[in-house]
């Protein structure tokens, strides 16, 4: 499923397509925003966004094996909520 599935469904259930397509942006720009402060996106039954810190490695570079240093980054992470665990487990 992509982002125009997406649409196509919300659109299915409450507005038309064009709506649809600006409340999923919408959507998406909000858990972006709230993301790049650090904060945490709950959204009960379903998951949680956060960031994460990950530490800079040591690493290999694929096409001639030598080794490279990866920096340290902060990366997006969804921890799948009970809800959605036991619908997928079904």
């Amino acid at each position: 499923m992509n982002k125009g599935d997406i649409v196509s469904e919300v659109a299915k259930v409450t507005c038309s397509k064009a709506e649809a397509g600006k409340v999923v942006d919408a959507f998406f720009w909000a858990i972006k925003k709230a993301l790049k402060k650090g904060e945490w996106v709950t959204l009960v039954g379903f998951g949680r966004f956060s960031v994460v810190k990950r530490s800079a490695r040591m690493g290999r570079n694929p096409q001639n094996g030598k080794p490279i240093r990866i920096a340290a980054k902060k990366v997006p992470k969804f921890t799948a909520g009970k809800a959605l665990k036991g619908a997928v487990a079904r």
